[in-house]
């Protein structure tokens, strides 16, 4: 694995030095907004990236929460499965937003699921709560970058910076949240730090929904999307925003990557400084 970060590290920075030049200047200029447009292919793959590294905290904080009790992690999985087959069936039998496809519904819920066990069976244990504070920490730098960038692009295009709508305050919410998070894993030594942050971190991704759905269900200054049927896009546009959005999982990967070996490490070490203060002898007085 070792040998693969240098090689992945270069194919990275290939992509997103491309993904730069597709923005910039492979991309079209938007007829009416002009060049302050080309944010959109930055905010956007950015608040995607930012979404999915939430997910997959969300999933790695249930499965270290059941991951307690071997029954609790049998009937965690049945749940599992069940809740892929609602959603399918949910997707086509109920009625949905304007502008929302059954197929992207269902698609989306059996990858969840699908990452669950992914999940399940690459990051036994204490390390899945790894993978739990590494991706919520790489999340809220990409949620960031979306707050930064949504303002930059408003202020030209709506005459303002803020308004307090549904999507840009549930954003902020979910952002506030997650700093909320980092902040109770770094500053408290409790023993039950990781299980009070992974109960917050599921009760933080419940605002994710919201603000993914909040522009289908409720008016809103933010525009409806021009993915997943809100809209229209040029061909060459969404090409430019699918590789950008590429370039950016693969940045998220590379981080998350160096991140979790450097908790892992950190974490082997204060374990093997803890055993030795255990085992040193003590003076008697």
């Amino acid at each position: 694995m070792k040998r693969l970060f240098p090689i992945f590290a270069i194919l990275t920075a290939a992509l997103l030095s491309y993904a730069l030049y597709a923005a910039l200047v492979g991309a079209p200029t938007e007829q009416t907004m002009g060049e302050v447009q080309r944010i959109f292919y930055y905010h956007v793959p950015s608040a995607w990236t930012a979404f999915l590294l939430f997910a997959i905290n969300f999933l790695a904080s249930i499965q270290y929460l059941v991951g307690m009790n071997p029954k609790a992690t049998r009937v965690a999985n049945w749940i599992a499965g069940a809740i892929a087959v609602a959603t399918v069936l949910a997707a086509y039998l109920l009625p949905l937003p304007e502008g929302v496809r059954p197929s992207a519904v269902a698609t989306s819920g059996i990858a969840v699921v699908g990452l669950y066990f992914l999940i399940q069976r690459f990051f036994p244990e204490q390390k899945v709560d790894v993978l739990a504070v590494t991706t919520a920490e790489v999340g809220v730098v990409f949620c960031t970058i979306v707050l930064i960038t949504g303002p930059l692009w408003a202020r030209p295009v709506w005459g303002i910076w803020w308004t307090w709508d549904v999507r840009l305050t549930s954003t902020l919410v979910l952002w506030l949240i997650y700093v909320s998070y980092i902040m109770l894993r770094r500053f408290s030594s409790s023993s039950q730090t990781p299980v009070l942050a992974a109960a917050l971190a599921v009760f933080g991704a419940l605002d994710v929904p919201l603000v993914y759905f909040s522009i289908w269900i409720f008016r809103t200054q933010h525009p409806q999307p021009v993915v997943g049927g809100g809209g229209s896009i040029d061909p060459r546009m969404l090409h430019t925003l699918l590789i950008n959005w590429l370039a950016f999982m693969c940045f998220a990967i590379l981080v998350c990557w160096s991140r979790y070996r450097l908790e892992v490490l950190t974490r082997d070490a204060e374990e093997t400084a803890a055993l030795e203060a255990m085992l040193e002898p003590r003076s008697l007085p």
